[in-house]
C-alpha cells in the first residue's frame, strides 16, 4: 500500500473540520442514511460502501450522486485522512448506490486520483444537474483537503 505524506493543515481547518465531523456524523450522515432505507432519498445524494481496513466489515458513508453512465465520481472532503479513502486504499472493490438516477447498489472499482483537480471536478459534476450542484457546493464548502476519487462500475 503506497503511503501519501499528510498535506499540513491550513489555520483553522482542524478545527473546522472536527466540528463538521462531528455534525456529519451524528446528525447529517444518519438522517441521509435513514432516509435511502425508507425509499426517500434525498436527491443528490448517494451512498458508499466500503470494506473496513482494519475490521472487513461494510462500512456505509454518504457522498454526493457523482453518476456519470457507467462511471461514479467522488470529492472525497478530507482526502487521504478520510476514513472511505483509507479503507479504498486497502480494497478498492466497493459499492454505491445513487438517488438522481434511482440505482440499486452497483459494485465497482474505486481509483484515487491524487493528479485530479477537485474543484474543476465539482464544477465539471455540477453542470446540468441544480441537485448534484447543490450537494457538491456544499461539500466543497465544507472540505479541507479534496481529493477525487474514480469508481469504474462493473456492467450490469
Amino acid at each position: 500500500m503506497r503511503r501519501v505524506p499528510r498535506q499540513p493543515e491550513t489555520p483553522g481547518s482542524g478545527i473546522r473540520r472536527r466540528v463538521v465531523d462531528r455534525l456529519q456524523e451524528s446528525v447529517i450522515n444518519p438522517l441521509d442514511t435513514l432516509a435511502f432505507t425508507l425509499g426517500h432519498p434525498p436527491r443528490g445524494d448517494a451512498l458508499l460502501e466500503t470494506t473496513g481496513r482494519r475490521t472487513g466489515r461494510p462500512y456505509v458513508t454518504p457522498v454526493c450522486d457523482g453518476t456519470e453512465g457507467d462511471t461514479f465520481w467522488i470529492v472525497s472532503q478530507h482526502g487521504h485522512r478520510a476514513d472511505h479513502v483509507r479503507n479504498i486504499e486497502r480494497d478498492p472493490r466497493v459499492r454505491v448506490r445513487g438517488s438522481l438516477f434511482r440505482t440499486e447498489w452497483r459494485i465497482g472499482t474505486a481509483r484515487i486520483l491524487d493528479d485530479d483537480d477537485p474543484r474543476e471536478r465539482v464544477r465539471i459534476l455540477g453542470r446540468g444537474n441544480r441537485w448534484r450542484r447543490l450537494c457538491l457546493q456544499t461539500s466543497a464548502a465544507v472540505a479541507t483537503d479534496p481529493l477525487t476519487v474514480r469508481i469504474d462500475l462493473d456492467p450490469r
